[in-house]
């Protein structure tokens, strides 16, 4: 399945598949010094499956509010993200994912990675209507701190009026390894090296979820310069 490649997209985008089909979106926000805010509306008819990895790496400000609505049973939506902030950069995610009938699956996992006096927020909720039996929904955020100015704000919720679901959220805020870096280190890896292996190996399991290998391959690459960048800037 071929992603359709959405690059800085601003305004209102509405993502309505027929019933049925599978879609997949990869959303590139890479514009540097700029303001960019989006608003997505999707809905999920019976049997659609979505698939959608954003990957916000520059920006003074980025915010990206999604409405999510499956509508159809068996419905399924995939979202991923990951945020590469420094500088006084602010990245904000708000996400209303709803299901609204029985028998639909959602997966949130999202990953920033936050350096200078950057600011990320994520704000998200899944919301389970009670004739909405046998949903499956997990929703993720983990939170990467490179310096001791940089900060992560997180709000994972439930909603839940089913009784027949299975559901989790978490969120995690945390710092690189020090046991890892020193293993790294005491095997000839050069400290600035070691750390962007690590914050790499953090960013995999989103980039991960983009299925065509080139594309993949690709963003892998545009997710390491833009680390590198940012451990420059750092330095």
């Amino acid at each position: 399945m071929e992603p359709i490649v959405l690059k800085n997209p601003e305004g209102l985008v509405r993502i309505a598949p027929e019933p049925g089909t599978a879609a997949e979106y990869l959303v590139l926000q890479d514009a540097a010094a700029q303001v960019c805010e989006s608003d997505w509306e999707i809905v999920l008819p019976e049997g659609a499956s979505l698939r959608m990895v954003f990957l916000s790496l520059a920006g003074a400000s980025l915010r990206n509010r999604l409405r999510v609505s499956l509508q159809g049973r068996h419905a399924a939506c995939d979202l991923g993200g990951i945020c590469l902030a420094d500088g006084t950069q602010e990245m904000d995610y708000d996400i209303v994912l709803t299901h609204e009938v029985p028998q639909g699956q959602s997966t949130q996992l999202f990953k920033n990675i936050v350096g200078g006096h950057a600011v990320t927020r994520f704000n998200g909720l899944i919301k389970v209507v009670p004739d909405a039996q046998q949903t499956e929904a997990y929703q993720a955020n983990h939170n990467l701190l490179t310096t001791e100015t940089a900060k992560a704000f997180t709000r994972p919720q439930l909603e839940i009026y089913a009784d027949d679901v299975k559901c989790s959220h978490g969120a995690t805020i945390g710092r690189l390894n020090p046991d890892e870096l020193f293993y790294m280190r005491s095997r000839g890896i050069p400290q600035a090296e070691a750390r962007l292996l690590q914050q790499m190996a953090f960013c995999y399991e989103v980039l991960e979820k983009i299925s065509v290998a080139e594309w993949r391959e690709q963003m892998q690459l545009r997710v390491e310069e833009r680390l590198r960048q940012l451990a420059n800037n750092c330095q």
